[in-house]
């Protein structure tokens, strides 16, 4: 009787893992946690310097001369993972990658946290109207998975399994498993 709870226990507990992400020292210490991305847009002039932490959704990204220019949509963290909900945004930011990132592996919207130094603003057009952007510097880029393209759904999963046997005596077990 302990070998099924456990075993039931053990699926449950690697089905509730979620990916997880560390931020790379020594930028670790340098986050300011402090700092929301509300006060970010408020006055990133103010903040220049300062080491954050920002997740978001890619909208495009453009290579220059000095690097690649990534456009996110900012989405609240959930751990170190952006939030799917791209109704809890609260506006959009700028990241600035020195390095050779080529645009064609950003395609498709994907999901990022992006630990970066902030640099300062930069004013665009976005539609009609003239949009001021918070730029950070990246330090560290993670892309997260896309859950449904690699075979996951987003949200709980259920399961339920019935299982029988023969031996010394009979036998009849079944199952309930909720995976996140």
């Amino acid at each position: 009787m302990i070998w099924p709870c456990a075993l039931s226990l053990l699926v449950i507990v690697t089905s509730c893992t979620s990916h997880d992400y560390v931020i790379p020292e020594p930028l670790a210490s340098r986050v300011d946690r402090s700092l929301t991305f509300e006060q970010l847009k408020e006055s990133a002039t103010a903040y220049i310097g300062k080491v954050v932490v920002l997740g978001g959704e890619v909208l495009k990204a453009k290579r220059l001369p000095a690097g690649t220019s990534i456009e996110i949509l900012q989405l609240p963290l959930d751990g170190s993972e952006p939030v799917a909900d791209v109704q809890q945004s609260q506006g959009r930011f700028l990241a600035l990658q020195k390095e050779f990132l080529d645009p064609a592996t950003l395609v498709e919207r994907p999901r990022v946290t992006i630990v970066g130094e902030v640099t300062g603003v930069q004013t665009q057009r976005l539609d009609d109207i003239d949009y001021t952007y918070p730029v950070l510097a990246v330090k560290d880029l993670k892309v997260w998975p896309d859950a449904i393209g690699a075979g996951l759904r987003p949200g709980p999963r259920f399961g339920v399994s019935l299982g029988g046997g023969t031996g010394v005596g009979m036998g009849i077990g079944g199952g309930v498993g909720i995976g996140f």
